[in-house]
């Protein structure tokens, strides 16, 4: 069947802060495409979640950033939310982390402020991207190619804008995983 990610582990990186729905509705697409998520974060225990400015969920963490290894990973999901991405990006293992992801050729998945640990990762340079209206600018001036538009593919990294664009974003993102590894992820990280 197409689409299909049995077998297939996926890391989702968050820290405090993050967007609940920018979390709990592309991991819900992801299980339901077959994959096996984990919640991988520097938080110990559990991450707290956010609905816009209102305190969220908290969700269980699975693995500890601490010991994750992306090489036990075939995919990375980074949701936004505005503190989220801040965390993350001055976390020198949130980099490493992400970094490798792309180093393998690994697809990865970034939505509304997630593309902004791209950016302190130093990945963004020739892609073309979106993200929150925000940043859009941020990643221009990283050098990413940016367009105002739902969802954006450019091999194997898949990037949107905000909540309102999850649908296009959780197919292109079960897409894209299902495809594996991508050469042009493997050349970001060069």
């Amino acid at each position: 069947m197409a689409n299909r990610l049995d077998g297939r582990k996926v890391a989702v990186l968050v820290a405090d802060g993050f967007e609940q729905v920018e979390l709990t509705e592309p991991v819900k697409a992801l299980k339901e495409a077959g994959a096996q998520v984990k919640i991988v974060s520097p938080m110990k225990g559990q991450v707290q979640g956010v609905n816009h400015d209102k305190k969220g969920d908290a969700i269980p963490v699975d693995q500890p950033l601490e010991g994750a290894n992306a090489g036990d990973f075939d995919a990375l999901l980074l949701p936004g939310g505005v503190m989220n991405p801040d965390t993350l990006r001055i976390n020198d293992k949130a980099i490493a982390f992400t970094r490798a992801f792309f180093e393998a050729g690994k697809p990865v998945a970034a939505i509304c402020h997630g593309p902004q640990l791209l950016i302190s990762a130093g990945l963004v340079k020739g892609r073309k991207m979106t993200g929150y209206s925000a940043i859009q600018v941020d990643l221009a001036n990283a050098g990413a190619q940016v367009s105002d538009t739902e969802v954006i593919v450019d091999q194997g990294l898949v990037t949107s804008r905000n909540p309102k664009d999850i649908p296009a974003f959780n197919a292109k993102m079960v897409e894209e995983f299902a495809e594996g590894r991508h050469r042009g992820q493997r050349v970001a990280a060069e």
